[in-house]
């Protein structure tokens, strides 16, 4: 919407002055009722909007149809129903969808009504993935525009964070992966794209509530897996949060030596602290902790590391993921590729379990019968094997497309040191 009064201090040929208008995927059914009434609708009207969002999958005000011509005008006027744009969308061989979104920054204006147009390409850019199974649908979806963490082996870092991503647009991206073609609505989702969700803690969580809710994306909270690379305070603050969604700890290497070369953020705590951490998440929330160890060539893939990192998730009720890496532009490859899931099993003395064949989903393991939810219980740890990487799905750079088809990367990775100094993580994270 353009505000076209002007201020004394104005002179008579300034440009309209651009008045932010939110996402209707920033609203809730409280705040959309509380928007119809202050705009004299009735209140009845935050409901019909939702359902038409959400259910019927319409973002085109003029088609709601039992909407009232006056409140279409207003709605078109004081709202963006959606704000990404689709930049490319490449579809691989078995049936993955990647959507690359251009969001608009503070330079760009909005544009008025439906979804939007961009003149420019814009600099915000983020992906988010579909994964489809034969018993799940699977999105990947991001949390900030690059990353602060700035991981020595993931792409989507190289450029440092430009900023958190709203509400709105984190619940967008879920909304875009559940309207693709595929006949069913998405069954689970996991923030494992681009950034660190517990440093944008307020949006994500607030997203969740949207994605978990009835009245919008319906997906079950127990679906919902949040990825992070883990600090104390963090987890034990996410640990609060009243939804048991599931907690995937990105820890990729058994020590804090090793951990320290490829995380920087590593340095503000120990694998000991984080593990502490995890037993406080489970203990309040009663959801078993996935750990995420990407496999690096001659790096974190010895024998002493795989039974290092057995030994860690004997210490509290969890899933290993075993993740194989993927190459992207800008990080070398590796003298060797790493050893393959079967050796580290072995290495690591557990027991077997049955692979999963999820590429984007958490892994997931019965709780041991007699065992309660609430008991922190010593166990063999359940190592599960994932087809595919997940790292990388998060990577939002236009040269990782050529000629419309997604780069096939190969296998191996080479810590790689960053350009530039990375900032420490926000205070209270």
């Amino acid at each position: 919407m353009i505000d076209q009064t002007q201020t004394n201090a104005e002179s008579e040929d300034a440009l309209p002055r651009v008045v932010e208008r939110p996402s209707i995927f920033d609203h809730d059914p409280e705040s959309l009722r509380a928007w119809a009434v202050a705009h004299d609708l009735p209140k009845f009207l935050g409901d019909q909007v939702l359902k038409w969002v959400y259910e019927r999958g319409v973002l085109d005000p003029a088609a709601m149809s039992d909407v009232s011509k006056r409140g279409r005008r207003l709605l078109s006027e004081h709202l963006r129903f959606g704000e990404g744009v689709e930049l490319a969308h490449p579809i691989a061989s078995d049936g993955t969808s990647k959507i690359l979104l251009g969001w608009p920054d503070p330079d760009d204006a909005p544009s008025q009504g439906s979804l939007s147009v961009l003149n420019n390409e814009p600099s915000w850019q983020t992906e988010c993935v579909m994964i489809p199974t034969e018993s799940r649908r699977t999105g990947c979806i991001s949390s900030q525009v690059g990353c602060p963490v700035g991981c020595r082996f993931c792409a989507s870092g190289l450029g440092g964070l430009d900023g958190n991503l709203s509400r709105g647009r984190i619940v967008e991206q879920a909304w875009r992966l559940g309207r693709l073609p595929g006949g069913t609505r998405l069954s689970n989702l996991v923030f494992m794209g681009m950034g660190e969700p517990l440093a944008n803690f307020s949006a994500v969580t607030e997203a969740i509530r949207t994605i978990h809710a009835p009245w919008g994306l319906g997906i079950s909270a127990r679906r919902i897996t949040v990825s992070t690379v883990g600090l104390p305070a963090a987890i034990r603050r996410f640990a609060t949060f009243d939804l048991p969604v599931t907690l995937a700890l990105s820890l990729h290497a058994p020590n804090d030596e090793l951990r320290r070369e490829i995380i920087p953020w590593a340095q503000y705590s120990t694998v000991s602290e984080l593990l502490d951490s995890c037993r406080e998440y489970f203990k309040r929330s009663g959801r078993e902790i996935t750990i995420e160890y990407i496999l690096l060539g001659g790096f974190n893939d010895g024998v002493e590391h795989a039974r290092e990192l057995a030994s860690h998730a004997k210490s509290l009720r969890c899933n290993i993921n075993l993740i194989r890496y993927n190459e992207v532009a800008g990080l070398p490859s590796a003298d060797r590729p790493p050893r393959t899931f079967d050796d580290f099993r072995k290495n690591s003395g557990s027991e077997e379990s049955t692979p999963t064949s999820g590429r984007a989903e958490a892994a997931t393991s019965p709780r041991p019968a007699g065992n309660s939810a609430t008991n922190d219980v010593r166990q063999a740890p359940t190592l599960s094997i994932r087809t595919d990487p997940i790292r990388g799905l998060g990577i939002s750079r236009r040269r990782e497309y050529r000629n419309g088809r997604l780069v096939k990367p190969s296998v191996g990775c080479k810590i790689m040191p960053r350009s530039k100094d990375l900032a420490p993580p926000p205070v209270g994270f």
